[in-house]
Protein backbone atom coordinates (compact mmCIF):
# COMPACT_ATOMS: atom_id res chain seq x y z
CA UNK A 1 0.00 0.00 0.00
CA UNK A 2 2.80 2.64 0.56
CA UNK A 3 4.40 2.21 -2.43
CA UNK A 4 0.94 2.41 -4.32
CA UNK A 5 0.38 5.49 -2.75
CA UNK A 6 4.00 6.63 -2.93
CA UNK A 7 3.37 6.23 -6.99
CA UNK A 8 -0.24 8.08 -6.65
CA UNK A 9 1.75 11.15 -4.80
CA UNK A 10 4.57 11.23 -7.33
CA UNK A 11 1.55 11.30 -10.47
CA UNK A 12 -0.78 14.12 -8.62
CA UNK A 13 -1.20 16.85 -10.53
CA UNK A 14 0.94 18.04 -13.74
CA UNK A 15 4.02 19.05 -11.90
CA UNK A 16 5.79 15.58 -12.77
CA UNK A 17 8.25 16.28 -15.11
CA UNK A 18 7.47 15.57 -18.95
CA UNK A 19 10.33 13.17 -19.56
CA UNK A 20 8.65 11.06 -16.80
CA UNK A 21 5.25 10.77 -18.26
CA UNK A 22 7.44 9.64 -20.83
CA UNK A 23 7.73 6.73 -18.30
CA UNK A 24 4.38 6.31 -17.20
CA UNK A 25 3.22 6.13 -20.78
CA UNK A 26 5.93 3.26 -21.81
CA UNK A 27 5.00 1.43 -18.44
CA UNK A 28 0.90 1.70 -19.35
CA UNK A 29 1.73 0.42 -23.23
CA UNK A 30 4.02 -2.42 -21.85
CA UNK A 31 2.38 -3.89 -19.13
CA UNK A 32 -1.49 -3.45 -19.46
CA UNK A 33 -2.12 -4.98 -22.35
CA UNK A 34 -0.33 -7.98 -21.35
CA UNK A 35 -2.51 -8.57 -18.29
CA UNK A 36 -5.45 -7.89 -20.38
CA UNK A 37 -4.09 -10.76 -22.90
CA UNK A 38 -3.37 -13.10 -20.16
CA UNK A 39 -6.57 -12.58 -18.57
CA UNK A 40 -8.40 -13.22 -22.07
CA UNK A 41 -6.47 -16.94 -22.21
CA UNK A 42 -7.26 -17.48 -18.75
CA UNK A 43 -10.85 -16.71 -19.49
CA UNK A 44 -10.93 -19.50 -22.31
CA UNK A 45 -10.10 -22.45 -19.03
CA UNK A 46 -12.63 -21.06 -16.07
CA UNK A 47 -15.71 -23.06 -16.19
CA UNK A 48 -17.85 -19.94 -15.42
CA UNK A 49 -19.10 -18.47 -18.45
CA UNK A 50 -18.72 -14.21 -17.76
CA UNK A 51 -15.84 -12.98 -20.23
CA UNK A 52 -14.35 -11.01 -17.68
CA UNK A 53 -13.90 -13.37 -15.02
CA UNK A 54 -9.79 -14.32 -16.32
CA UNK A 55 -9.45 -10.11 -16.63
CA UNK A 56 -10.69 -9.84 -12.80
CA UNK A 57 -7.65 -12.17 -12.01
CA UNK A 58 -4.71 -10.78 -14.00
CA UNK A 59 -5.47 -7.08 -14.24
CA UNK A 60 -5.04 -6.45 -10.42
CA UNK A 61 -1.76 -8.45 -10.34
CA UNK A 62 -1.05 -6.53 -13.75
CA UNK A 63 -1.44 -2.86 -12.12
CA UNK A 64 0.32 -4.19 -8.99
CA UNK A 65 3.41 -4.77 -10.96
CA UNK A 66 2.69 -1.63 -12.45
CA UNK A 67 3.05 0.73 -9.74
CA UNK A 68 5.94 -1.44 -8.55
CA UNK A 69 7.76 -1.30 -11.49
CA UNK A 70 6.79 3.27 -12.01
CA UNK A 71 8.10 3.46 -8.50
CA UNK A 72 11.76 1.60 -9.34
CA UNK A 73 11.61 3.35 -12.89
CA UNK A 74 10.74 7.03 -11.74
CA UNK A 75 13.20 6.78 -8.97
CA UNK A 76 15.97 5.64 -11.56
CA UNK A 77 15.02 8.45 -13.73
CA UNK A 78 15.84 11.03 -10.91
CA UNK A 79 19.08 9.65 -9.72
CA UNK A 80 17.34 8.80 -6.44
CA UNK A 81 18.95 5.77 -4.62
CA UNK A 82 15.68 4.23 -3.27
CA UNK A 83 16.70 2.05 0.46
CA UNK A 84 13.54 -0.54 0.06
CA UNK A 85 14.33 -1.07 -3.56
CA UNK A 86 15.56 -4.87 -3.72
CA UNK A 87 12.30 -5.33 -1.81
CA UNK A 88 10.18 -3.25 -4.24
CA UNK A 89 12.36 -6.11 -6.90
CA UNK A 90 11.35 -9.17 -4.64
CA UNK A 91 7.95 -8.15 -5.08
CA UNK A 92 7.96 -8.44 -8.45
CA UNK A 93 9.52 -11.87 -8.63
CA UNK A 94 6.97 -12.65 -6.13
CA UNK A 95 3.95 -11.30 -8.32
CA UNK A 96 5.62 -12.51 -11.43
CA UNK A 97 6.78 -16.44 -10.24
CA UNK A 98 4.67 -17.42 -7.74
CA UNK A 99 1.48 -17.44 -9.87
CA UNK A 100 3.12 -18.62 -12.79
CA UNK A 101 1.96 -21.91 -12.51
CA UNK A 102 -2.00 -21.22 -12.73
CA UNK A 103 -1.97 -18.70 -15.37
CA UNK A 104 -2.01 -18.85 -19.05
CA UNK A 105 1.27 -18.99 -21.16
CA UNK A 106 1.07 -15.32 -21.52
CA UNK A 107 1.92 -14.72 -18.36
CA UNK A 108 5.45 -15.40 -19.25
CA UNK A 109 5.35 -11.93 -20.69
CA UNK A 110 5.15 -10.38 -17.26
CA UNK A 111 8.62 -11.47 -16.65
CA UNK A 112 9.82 -7.59 -18.44
CA UNK A 113 9.22 -5.88 -15.23
CA UNK A 114 12.31 -7.60 -13.32
CA UNK A 115 13.88 -7.63 -16.32
CA UNK A 116 13.89 -4.00 -16.38
CA UNK A 117 13.98 -3.45 -12.56
CA UNK A 118 17.14 -5.65 -12.63
CA UNK A 119 19.69 -3.32 -14.04
CA UNK A 120 17.72 -0.17 -11.82
CA UNK A 121 18.53 -2.19 -8.67
CA UNK A 122 21.80 -4.49 -8.80
CA UNK A 123 25.03 -4.20 -9.85
CA UNK A 124 25.92 -4.54 -13.34
CA UNK A 125 27.31 -8.42 -13.27
CA UNK A 126 24.31 -9.80 -11.06
CA UNK A 127 21.70 -7.79 -13.37
CA UNK A 128 23.36 -9.63 -16.46
CA UNK A 129 23.14 -12.58 -14.85
CA UNK A 130 19.66 -12.34 -13.39
CA UNK A 131 18.46 -11.42 -16.95
CA UNK A 132 20.01 -14.12 -18.70
CA UNK A 133 18.60 -16.46 -16.09
CA UNK A 134 15.58 -15.50 -16.97
CA UNK A 135 15.47 -15.42 -21.23
CA UNK A 136 17.33 -19.55 -20.94
CA UNK A 137 14.75 -20.36 -18.33
CA UNK A 138 11.99 -19.38 -20.67
CA UNK A 139 13.32 -20.75 -23.68
CA UNK A 140 13.13 -23.72 -21.93
CA UNK A 141 9.86 -23.77 -20.60
CA UNK A 142 8.66 -22.65 -24.35
CA UNK A 143 10.77 -25.84 -25.46
CA UNK A 144 8.51 -27.99 -22.62
CA UNK A 145 5.20 -25.94 -24.31
CA UNK A 146 6.27 -27.00 -27.75
CA UNK A 147 7.44 -30.57 -27.08
CA UNK A 148 3.72 -30.93 -25.38
CA UNK A 149 2.07 -29.59 -28.18
CA UNK A 150 0.98 -31.61 -31.41
CA UNK A 151 1.81 -28.87 -33.36
CA UNK A 152 5.92 -28.34 -33.26
CA UNK A 153 7.61 -25.56 -34.75
CA UNK A 154 10.24 -28.19 -36.69
CA UNK A 155 13.27 -29.82 -36.13
CA UNK A 156 14.91 -30.02 -32.42
CA UNK A 157 17.56 -27.32 -33.76
CA UNK A 158 15.37 -24.92 -35.32
CA UNK A 159 12.83 -25.27 -32.66
CA UNK A 160 15.63 -23.91 -30.02
CA UNK A 161 16.45 -21.68 -31.74
CA UNK A 162 13.09 -20.27 -33.02
CA UNK A 163 12.07 -20.12 -29.10
CA UNK A 164 15.00 -18.49 -28.11
CA UNK A 165 14.73 -15.66 -30.55
CA UNK A 166 11.13 -15.37 -29.53
CA UNK A 167 12.14 -15.66 -26.21
CA UNK A 168 14.33 -12.38 -26.74
CA UNK A 169 11.87 -10.43 -28.78
CA UNK A 170 8.96 -11.15 -26.52
CA UNK A 171 11.19 -10.49 -23.16
CA UNK A 172 14.34 -9.10 -23.76
CA UNK A 173 12.81 -5.76 -25.90
CA UNK A 174 10.10 -5.11 -23.56
CA UNK A 175 12.23 -4.88 -21.00
CA UNK A 176 14.88 -2.68 -22.69
CA UNK A 177 12.03 -0.19 -23.51
CA UNK A 178 10.92 0.00 -19.93
CA UNK A 179 14.63 0.18 -18.77
CA UNK A 180 15.34 2.52 -21.45
CA UNK A 181 12.51 5.20 -21.24
CA UNK A 182 13.48 5.38 -17.63
CA UNK A 183 17.55 5.96 -18.67
CA UNK A 184 16.05 8.30 -21.44
CA UNK A 185 14.47 10.62 -18.93
CA UNK A 186 17.42 10.60 -16.76
CA UNK A 187 19.83 11.32 -19.33
CA UNK A 188 17.00 14.30 -20.43
CA UNK A 189 17.27 15.76 -16.92
CA UNK A 190 20.99 15.74 -17.20
CA UNK A 191 21.13 17.39 -20.35
CA UNK A 192 18.66 20.09 -18.92
CA UNK A 193 21.13 20.68 -15.56
CA UNK A 194 23.44 21.05 -17.48
CA UNK A 195 22.46 23.36 -19.89
CA UNK A 196 21.21 25.25 -17.34
CA UNK A 197 24.86 25.12 -15.39
CA UNK A 198 25.85 26.37 -18.51
CA UNK A 199 23.60 29.40 -18.73
CA UNK A 200 25.02 30.05 -15.16
CA UNK A 201 28.75 29.65 -16.28
CA UNK A 202 28.27 32.10 -19.45
CA UNK A 203 26.11 34.76 -17.74
CA UNK A 204 29.08 34.80 -14.54
CA UNK A 205 31.51 35.10 -17.42
CA UNK A 206 30.02 37.88 -18.99
CA UNK A 207 29.38 39.66 -15.61
CA UNK A 208 33.25 39.33 -15.17
CA UNK A 209 34.25 40.49 -18.84
CA UNK A 210 31.83 43.66 -18.15
CA UNK A 211 33.35 44.32 -14.65
CA UNK A 212 36.48 44.06 -16.00
CA UNK A 213 36.71 46.26 -19.05
CA UNK A 214 34.73 48.81 -17.18
CA UNK A 215 37.32 48.83 -14.41
CA UNK A 216 40.07 48.94 -17.58
CA UNK A 217 38.21 51.53 -19.23
CA UNK A 218 37.49 54.00 -15.94
CA UNK A 219 40.29 53.38 -14.61
CA UNK A 220 42.58 55.58 -16.87
CA UNK A 221 39.52 57.91 -17.77
CA UNK A 222 38.93 59.07 -14.13
CA UNK A 223 42.43 59.23 -13.61
CA UNK A 224 42.78 61.38 -16.42
CA UNK A 225 39.37 63.64 -15.59
CA UNK A 226 40.80 64.24 -12.13
CA UNK A 227 44.04 65.05 -13.60
CA UNK A 228 43.05 67.72 -16.25
CA UNK A 229 40.34 68.93 -13.52
CA UNK A 230 43.40 69.76 -11.14
CA UNK A 231 45.17 71.10 -13.91
CA UNK A 232 42.02 73.08 -15.08
CA UNK A 233 41.81 74.56 -11.89
CA UNK A 234 45.17 75.61 -11.10
CA UNK A 235 45.43 77.53 -14.65
CA UNK A 236 42.15 79.56 -13.81
CA UNK A 237 44.13 82.11 -12.20
CA UNK A 238 46.94 82.55 -14.59
CA UNK A 239 45.97 81.32 -17.62
CA UNK A 240 42.21 81.37 -18.25
CA UNK A 241 42.44 80.70 -22.18
CA UNK A 242 44.63 77.30 -21.43
CA UNK A 243 41.62 76.64 -18.38
CA UNK A 244 39.14 76.76 -20.69
CA UNK A 245 41.33 74.50 -23.01
CA UNK A 246 41.42 71.40 -20.23
CA UNK A 247 37.98 71.92 -19.36
CA UNK A 248 37.04 71.44 -22.90
CA UNK A 249 38.94 68.70 -23.33
CA UNK A 250 37.93 67.07 -19.92
CA UNK A 251 34.54 67.15 -21.23
CA UNK A 252 35.44 65.68 -24.83
CA UNK A 253 36.81 62.98 -22.39
CA UNK A 254 34.09 62.31 -20.53
CA UNK A 255 31.94 61.93 -23.66
CA UNK A 256 34.73 59.25 -24.92
CA UNK A 257 33.84 57.37 -21.47
CA UNK A 258 30.06 56.85 -22.04
CA UNK A 259 30.67 55.92 -25.36
CA UNK A 260 33.29 53.41 -23.95
CA UNK A 261 31.10 51.88 -21.39
CA UNK A 262 27.59 51.59 -24.01
CA UNK A 263 30.17 49.37 -26.10
CA UNK A 264 31.42 47.50 -23.25
CA UNK A 265 27.87 46.48 -22.51
CA UNK A 266 27.61 45.37 -26.29
CA UNK A 267 30.73 43.55 -25.97
CA UNK A 268 32.28 45.97 -28.95
CA UNK A 269 34.65 47.96 -27.18
CA UNK A 270 37.66 47.63 -29.25
CA UNK A 271 41.10 49.27 -28.36
CA UNK A 272 44.19 49.92 -30.34
CA UNK A 273 47.63 49.77 -29.10
CA UNK A 274 49.03 52.95 -31.32
CA UNK A 275 45.91 55.11 -29.79
CA UNK A 276 46.22 53.61 -26.14
CA UNK A 277 50.51 54.28 -26.56
CA UNK A 278 49.79 58.10 -27.56
CA UNK A 279 46.91 58.25 -25.29
CA UNK A 280 49.18 57.28 -22.20
CA UNK A 281 51.90 59.58 -23.01
CA UNK A 282 49.42 62.31 -23.10
CA UNK A 283 47.94 61.62 -19.75
CA UNK A 284 51.79 61.19 -18.17
CA UNK A 285 53.05 64.56 -19.93
CA UNK A 286 50.64 66.14 -18.64
CA UNK A 287 50.52 65.10 -14.97
CA UNK A 288 54.35 65.97 -15.10
CA UNK A 289 55.92 62.59 -15.39
CA UNK A 290 59.04 62.07 -17.79
CA UNK A 291 57.61 59.56 -20.18
CA UNK A 292 60.04 57.55 -22.75
CA UNK A 293 58.06 54.98 -25.21
CA UNK A 294 60.18 51.95 -27.03
CA UNK A 295 57.02 50.16 -29.07
CA UNK A 296 58.57 47.43 -31.53
CA UNK A 297 55.55 45.37 -32.26
CA UNK A 298 54.51 45.68 -35.78
CA UNK A 299 51.55 43.87 -37.14
CA UNK A 300 50.33 42.28 -34.11
CA UNK A 301 47.19 39.73 -34.19
CA UNK A 302 44.16 41.37 -33.10
CA UNK A 303 43.70 39.54 -29.91
CA UNK A 304 46.99 40.39 -28.57
CA UNK A 305 47.34 44.04 -29.72
CA UNK A 306 44.14 44.22 -27.77
CA UNK A 307 45.72 42.79 -25.10
CA UNK A 308 48.54 45.05 -24.99
CA UNK A 309 46.92 47.68 -25.38
CA UNK A 310 44.71 47.15 -22.63
CA UNK A 311 48.22 46.32 -20.79
CA UNK A 312 48.85 49.86 -21.54
CA UNK A 313 46.09 51.24 -19.98
CA UNK A 314 46.09 49.64 -16.91
CA UNK A 315 50.10 50.07 -16.08
CA UNK A 316 49.49 53.99 -17.31
CA UNK A 317 46.19 54.09 -14.84
CA UNK A 318 47.95 52.49 -11.92
CA UNK A 319 51.34 54.67 -12.65
CA UNK A 320 48.89 57.57 -12.31
CA UNK A 321 46.42 56.58 -9.25
CA UNK A 322 49.36 54.82 -6.70
CA UNK A 323 52.40 56.55 -7.27
CA UNK A 324 54.24 59.86 -7.21
CA UNK A 325 56.25 59.13 -10.11
CA UNK A 326 58.71 61.52 -11.95
CA UNK A 327 59.74 58.95 -14.69
CA UNK A 328 58.16 56.23 -16.65
CA UNK A 329 59.32 54.16 -19.67
CA UNK A 330 57.26 51.86 -21.67
CA UNK A 331 58.79 49.08 -23.64
CA UNK A 332 57.39 46.05 -25.90
CA UNK A 333 59.97 44.27 -28.36
CA UNK A 334 58.83 40.29 -29.89
CA UNK A 335 61.75 37.57 -28.81
CA UNK A 336 61.68 34.42 -29.61
CA UNK A 337 58.41 34.13 -30.75
CA UNK A 338 57.35 35.88 -27.29
CA UNK A 339 55.97 39.10 -26.81
CA UNK A 340 56.81 41.46 -24.21
CA UNK A 341 55.52 44.68 -22.56
CA UNK A 342 57.46 46.05 -19.90
CA UNK A 343 56.43 49.29 -17.85
CA UNK A 344 58.33 50.85 -15.66
CA UNK A 345 58.42 53.82 -12.89
CA UNK A 346 59.93 55.41 -10.35
CA UNK A 347 58.24 57.02 -7.14
CA UNK A 348 56.37 53.68 -6.00
CA UNK A 349 58.22 53.09 -2.48
CA UNK A 350 56.89 50.41 -0.12
CA UNK A 351 54.79 47.08 -1.22
CA UNK A 352 52.04 46.88 -3.62
CA UNK A 353 48.73 45.13 -3.10
CA UNK A 354 47.17 43.39 -6.09
CA UNK A 355 44.28 45.16 -7.24
CA UNK A 356 41.27 43.68 -9.21
CA UNK A 357 43.16 45.94 -12.70
CA UNK A 358 46.31 43.35 -12.70
CA UNK A 359 43.88 40.31 -11.86
CA UNK A 360 41.82 41.57 -15.08
CA UNK A 361 45.05 41.62 -16.89
CA UNK A 362 46.16 38.44 -15.56
CA UNK A 363 43.16 36.79 -16.72
CA UNK A 364 43.03 37.87 -20.48
CA UNK A 365 46.74 37.29 -20.22
CA UNK A 366 46.09 33.45 -19.20
CA UNK A 367 43.48 33.42 -21.96
CA UNK A 368 46.32 33.49 -24.51
CA UNK A 369 48.49 31.09 -22.35
CA UNK A 370 50.89 34.40 -21.50
CA UNK A 371 51.59 35.62 -17.45
CA UNK A 372 51.54 38.81 -16.23
CA UNK A 373 54.02 39.64 -13.55
CA UNK A 374 54.54 43.11 -11.41
CA UNK A 375 55.89 44.34 -8.41
CA UNK A 376 58.47 46.98 -6.66
CA UNK A 377 62.08 46.96 -7.40
CA UNK A 378 65.04 47.86 -5.56
CA UNK A 379 65.66 51.14 -6.41
CA UNK A 380 61.52 52.31 -5.22
CA UNK A 381 60.09 52.10 -8.22
CA UNK A 382 57.62 49.65 -9.69
CA UNK A 383 57.81 47.31 -12.80
CA UNK A 384 54.63 45.91 -14.72
CA UNK A 385 55.65 42.56 -17.14
CA UNK A 386 53.64 40.84 -19.68
CA UNK A 387 55.00 37.77 -21.52
CA UNK A 388 52.06 36.14 -24.10
CA UNK A 389 53.44 33.78 -27.04
CA UNK A 390 53.16 35.13 -30.19
CA UNK A 391 51.60 32.35 -31.91
CA UNK A 392 48.73 31.57 -29.23
CA UNK A 393 46.89 34.08 -30.06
Amino acid sequence: MSTVASVAESLSGWSLPRTRWLVVAVQAAFILPASVNAGLQLNQDLPWPPVWAGTAITLPLGFGLRALQLRLSLAFAAGERLRFAPWLLLAEVVLVYVPMPWLPYAWIWMQVCPMAAAPMVLPRWPAAIAIGAVVVGSSLHSLGVDSASSHSVGPPLVTTIFWLTYTVVILVVPAAGLYGSARLARMFDALRETRAELAAVAVNRERLRVARDLHDLLGQSLSAISLKGDLAIRLLASNPSAARAEIESLTELARDSVRGIRAVSRDEHAVSLREETEGAMALLSAAGVQTRSDLDLPDLPPALERLIAWAVREGVANVLRHSSARTCSISGRSRHGVVVLEIMNDGAPGPIGKGSGLAGLAERARALAGSVSAGSTADGGFRLLVEVPRGEA
